[in-house]
């Protein structure tokens, strides 16, 4: 099945192709744009089609208007040994301003509560920026709790380089 109708009149979501590669940089940007993180975006299309589509290291679902394009989102599995279980990720979910307030983010959110339930995993977990009030709101309206207690971290760049060299 290509595409899966929703509860919205005229919304429907579908899995990304490697034809969706241009507009799948196109979501990032306008959603690093939204986050004024622009200037960090380094990703290229040649990189998405070689990450999501070759190494098959994250899937997109995009959530169409009329066939219209007008939301996406970016996830892939992580394991949780707690719970001896895959769960999902969700690295991005952006729907374009101007389509806001018609339930198509809550619709993608739904959907992929869908495919992690169907998939057996144990949660559905992502970041939110903190100064980012309307997302975090519609986040607890959808059931999601923040987990305060805990921190995150990250090694990149230079400081990764020197990482991976404790093993040579």
């Amino acid at each position: 099945m290509n595409s899966y109708r929703t509860n919205i009149e005229g919304f429907e979501i579908r899995f990304a192709t490697e034809e969706d590669v241009p507009l799948i940089l196109e979501f990032i940007k306008a959603l690093a744009e939204y986050e004024k993180m622009l200037d960090e975006v380094v990703a290229t299309e040649k990189g998405l089609k070689q990450s999501i589509f070759v190494q098959k290291q994250a899937e997109v679902i995009i959530g169409e208007e009329k066939g219209k394009p007008v939301g996406f989102a970016l996830f892939f599995h992580n394991y949780s040994t707690f719970l001896g279980k895959a769960n999902l990720y969700l690295e991005d979910l952006f729907v374009k301003p101007e389509y806001r307030g018609k339930g198509y983010g809550k619709t993608l959110l739904s959907f992929l509560g869908k495919i992690a339930v169907d998939r057996d995993c144990g949660r559905l977990d992502w970041w939110c920026l903190d100064w980012n009030t309307t997302s975090i709101e519609f986040y607890k309206e959808m059931g999601a709790v923040p987990m305060d207690e805990w921190t995150v971290y990250r090694v990149e760049g230079e400081q990764l380089q020197r990482l991976s060299k404790f093993c040579d």
